[in-house]
């Protein structure tokens, strides 16, 4: 076979060949995890990860932190670990959503989802 010879619907095939060897890439480690997720314009959410893609992240079963205030620490990782103290405002539970611009995702504690989901 002459490479030089070939016609451009065989070059067509073997570049498939080859194209048909990359390899999945490997899901975000969050993936499945609840976590606080912070982006730049949409606020606060808290949800279980379903995929992660840059700064878009789709959660389920997602509430939005409207105000809060960690029951130890200041910011959103004392919220991650230890939950809300009462009076925070959480909207009501979502099924999904897609967020664009997410720039925080934190790993949450089973303390801090049961504080989260305890917020009526």
């Amino acid at each position: 076979m002459d490479i030089n010879e070939m016609t451009y619907g065989e070059l067509k095939q073997i570049a498939t060949l080859f194209g048909a060897t990359q390899q999945v890439a490997k899901p975000h480690p969050f993936v499945g995890k609840y976590v606080i997720a912070r982006c730049y314009s949409a606020g606060v959410h808290a949800g279980e990860v379903v995929s992660v893609d840059g700064e878009n992240v789709i959660l389920k079963d997602s509430r939005r932190l409207w105000s809060w205030k960690a029951k130890e620490g200041i910011a959103l990782s004392g919220v991650a670990q230890t939950g809300v103290q009462s009076g925070c405002k959480i909207d009501v539970l979502n099924p999904e959503i897609a967020l664009t611009g997410v720039c925080e995702l934190i790993p949450c504690s089973a303390q801090a989802r049961e504080s989260i989901d305890g917020i009526k």
